[in-house]
């Protein structure tokens, strides 16, 4: 189930979300003794059910977090931006807070509790995520990782993994070169020994990550067995940069790794539990914006004239390459491809109108594409559909470019939060890393994250075009 997260990532991420619901539980346990320590009687009274309030409080600010991508594995991004998604995350959850008072009127801690504790957590979960950072980074924490190989292969992880958020869960003690191969990773990196254990046992070795250039008859499978009979781990290298990197990369990828590697879950369980969790997402989200909907339809009419169409209907690709009919707010003018050509949206495209250009910030031009999924051609989460133009031409460009066709596409998706806004044919090889990762290693519990991170991707208008 937790295949799209490497055990030591979930671990750390686990450890960092108990923390943070044991300090938000502390807060505002701290908060109610501030404000009440005058008056025992009332102290007395509103402890009666704080664990009960104290789990509300700390769960909803959690998923404000969460929300906000604050549990991400690979999170790129300044103090200062760190900072302000927590604080945005935590006006996520203060509003989740509202409503949920609303519904369970004996969890209400009242305003000034509620504002000491959101106050008193903040700080706090500040402080632990600095001390948390310090502690990943820590080489001693770090799996020490040694690559079998310094060849063209072994050598992208100098060029694919440059960044230190790239590397926050490993380091690489090392490479070793194989015989007859051309030596291509710095010098100073390449480590020699007798035997492969050997080398594993001096440095301290936990993985080992097979990415020799040709692998037919020149592994040390003898050697290879003996580290994993110690409790060492093997792994391919293209298993290990889609576990480390959340993507499948392409130039590393042949069809056998991806016949054998696993993933590709389409059980009839799993396609039942996806369907209703598109029907009651679409459902959920269908009831919550349609006075927006409303408004946007008027804003568009309004703009555009009577006579004008609102909505844009255009021909997508779905599962297995059969074509759908897609529901979207017009954002554009009417003659935007008035000469049947297809383009990319560009940026600043000056075929969107006023009322697109805000719609599309927001996303509200994507809602009537609710109507796709509840009819079945869509899902919430999966690979965005693409017009069939640009299919047929990136079919023949990409290699492996139609797998992203064997499971409906998605309103929202993995490669839409880790990777900005396509417009080009490299674009579009970039983000199918993503989406083969997702259509791989895709569960309820994926589709669930995806969902939760998705409205950081509304909020800050990120590749929206």
């Amino acid at each position: 189930m937790f295949r799209f997260l490497h055990k030591q990532a979930m671990r750390w991420l686990l450890l960092l979300g108990l923390g943070e619901a044991l300090l938000l539980a502390a807060s505002l346990n701290v908060a109610t003794y501030l404000r009440y320590f005058r008056y025992p009687d009332q102290l007395e009274e509103f402890s009666r059910h704080m664990p009960e309030r104290s789990l509300v409080f700390a769960v909803m600010l959690l998923l404000g977090l969460a929300a906000l991508g604050q549990y991400q594995t690979h999170m790129r991004a300044t103090w200062f931006g760190l900072l302000a998604r927590q604080g945005v995350g935590f006006v996520l959850g203060g509003l989740g807070l509202v409503v949920a008072y609303y519904v369970v009127p004996q969890a209400y801690v009242g305003r000034g509790v509620l504002g000491i504790a959101l106050v008193i957590g903040f700080i706090a979960v500040t402080a632990l995520r600095a001390l948390f950072l310090r502690l990943v980074e820590v080489e001693s924490f770090k799996r020490r990782v040694l690559i079998l190989g310094a060849g063209v292969r072994a050598s992208q992880i100098h060029s694919r993994m440059r960044r230190r958020s790239d590397r926050r869960g490993f380091t690489v003690v090392g490479f070793v070169p194989r015989p007859g191969e051309q030596l291509v990773v710095p010098v100073e990196q390449v480590l020699t020994a007798d035997t492969l254990f050997e080398l594993v046992e001096r440095e301290q070795v936990d993985e080992v990550v097979v990415g020799v250039d040709d692998r037919r008859g020149g592994l040390p499978m003898e050697e290879l067995l003996e580290c994993r009979q110690h409790g060492v781990a093997v792994t391919d290298l293209t298993t290990f940069f889609e576990r480390e990197s959340g993507r499948v990369q392409l130039s590393l990828t042949d069809p056998s790794w991806l016949v054998f590697s696993g993933g590709f879950n389409v059980t009839p369980l799993r396609q039942l539990s996806k369907r209703c969790f598109d029907l009651g997402i679409a459902t959920l989200v269908l009831l919550l914006t349609w006075p927006f909907m409303l408004l946007v339809a008027l804003a568009i009419r309004i703009e555009s004239g009577a006579g004008q169409p609102i909505f844009y209907l255009q021909e997508r690709v779905g599962v297995r390459g059969k074509s759908f009919r897609l529901a979207k707010f017009r954002s554009m003018r009417t003659d935007a491809e008035i000469d049947g050509v297809a383009r990319w949206a560009s940026k600043n495209d000056d075929r969107v109108t006023r009322v697109g250009r805000f719609i599309r910030k927001v996303r509200l031009d994507e809602l009537p594409q609710l109507w796709n999924v509840l009819k079945g051609e869509m899902s919430f989460i999966g690979p965005r559909p693409e017009r069939p133009q640009f299919v047929a031409d990136l079919a023949t460009k990409i290699r492996y470019y139609n797998l992203r066709h064997c499971l409906k596409p998605g309103l929202a998706g993995w490669a839409q939060l880790r990777y900005p806004y396509g417009a080009s044919d490299e674009d579009a090889a970039e983000k199918l890393k993503y989406d083969l990762y997702y259509v791989k290693n895709h569960n309820l519990l994926f589709d669930l994250l995806i969902l939760i991170q998705t409205i950081e991707v509304v909020l800050f208008s990120r590749g929206a075009r």
